[in-house]
């Protein structure tokens, strides 16, 4: 059993008052507390080694280089990758999955061929493949979904044809909290000959995840989600597509030789990371996966089951809430109050010193189909207690009643 008290003291930032009240942070799917071993990370490379990488022998570009590379290798670990050339830098979920669909996808796909994607996507999952479906002619088809959110596997085996070149798909849902079951799809994907993109920014803080079990060609996620730094992501990919991928940026550290008229590309992996990186946030993401695997990822799991079990269960029992999505989900619950706007009930709840997220998630899609514009989304870590779950739904009731009064 996870000792909460002493974890929480990790992390400085929770250990503080908001407009007067504890501060009950809930907005973890947005983004993550750091504990005090990432934050001394990140202020020893600055203050002690901050040198760029790869370019340079003397002793601080060399140790640098060092934890930087070291850091690669951890995540390879924390994924199961088989080599550290199929680890990829990026800035985030968002460029990762940008990189694949325009620096795999424009260059496979052909008027006529099939992508397809589900309709509880993202943002940074949906629009590059509506760009690249533009750009080729290729056509962007939906998996459909079942009343409370989730997918089935005989619709996915009857959405996805011989003309599918691309499947990409969220592990967990960022609004619904669903958990999408990504080795069975892309079982179904690779027998038409299709390849396999999964967006892994809310899977990978908070559940173990494993590449090869998955079977994923491309998984993309967020260094900030997971406790690391902002700026920081990960594009894993087989080596034989990230071999085959042309570079989407072009410029220093990513060549090979260059002359006039030409120029060829280093290996991989910096093949695909062009310019100055995000130093200070790799070697920071390398600290945030330390921390994670000391904790342990199935016991963060478990303890997030009990956390979202307790919450979905006190909140879509309150009078006049709705709850979105299945009742068995990952760490986070979507919600409105009957007549009352989603904003006015975030700002209501930081009055209160809780913090929670209002709005459409980047899925408006997906707020179509709730045919709703907006919720309020209570998002859990490891790190968040009972006793904050008991606070948020006291603060549901409180709003409710206060709304019920001024209108």
């Amino acid at each position: 059993m996870l000792d909460i008290q002493s974890i929480r003291q990790d992390f400085p930032i929770l250990n503080q008052e908001v407009n007067g009240h504890p501060l009950v942070y809930l907005d973890n799917a947005a983004t993550s507390q750091k504990p005090q071993s990432v934050i001394d990370t990140l202020v020893e490379y600055y203050q002690k080694y901050n040198s760029n990488v790869h370019r340079g022998v003397h002793t601080l570009g060399t140790i640098a280089t060092d934890r930087y590379e070291e850091a690669r290798d951890k995540i390879r670990r924390f994924i199961n990758a088989k080599s550290t050339k199929e680890i990829i830098y990026t800035r985030g979920t968002t460029d990762s999955l940008n990189t694949i669909a325009y620096g795999y996808g424009r260059a496979n796909l052909s008027e006529g061929d099939e992508i397809v994607i589900t309709p509880m996507e993202h943002h940074a999952n949906l629009i590059p493949w509506q760009q690249v479906a533009q750009a080729t002619g290729a056509v962007l088809n939906y998996f459909p979904m079942q009343p409370d959110g989730t997918l089935t596997l005989e619709d996915v085996r009857k959405t996805i044809t011989d003309r599918t070149k691309i499947v990409s798909c969220t592990e967990v849902s960022n609004v619904l909290g669903t958990v999408n079951p990504i080795r069975q799809i892309a079982d179904i994907a690779h027998e038409k000959g299709a390849i396999m993109v999964v967006d892994g920014a809310q899977s990978t803080p908070h559940m173990p995840v494993d590449v090869q079990a998955l079977d994923a060609d491309f998984f993309a996620f967020s260094g900030h989600k997971m406790l690391g730094p902002t700026g920081i992501g990960v594009l894993y990919g087989k080596q034989k597509f990230l071999e085959a991928m042309e570079p989407v940026q072009t410029g220093g550290e990513m060549i090979d030789e260059v002359g006039f008229q030409s120029a060829t590309w280093a290996e991989l992996p910096w093949k695909l990371e062009a310019g100055t990186p995000h130093i200070a946030g790799a070697i920071g993401l390398g600290a945030a996966v330390d921390y994670l695997e000391n904790v342990g990822m199935e016991e963060i799991r478990q303890r997030e089951i009990e956390l979202t079990d307790l919450a979905y269960d006190i909140i879509s029992g309150i009078e006049g809430v709705t709850v979105y999505g299945p009742q068995k989900r990952a760490g986070m619950v979507a919600f409105n109050i009957d007549g009352i706007h989603p904003h006015d009930v975030s700002t209501s709840l930081d009055a209160e010193g809780i913090a929670v997220r209002a709005g459409h998630h980047c899925a408006q899609p997906l707020m179509r189909w709730l045919k709703c514009e907006s919720t309020v989304r209570a998002s859990f870590y490891f790190y968040n207690s009972p006793e904050e779950i008991e606070t948020l739904a006291k603060g549901i009731k409180e709003t409710k009643e206060f709304f019920g009064h001024v209108f």
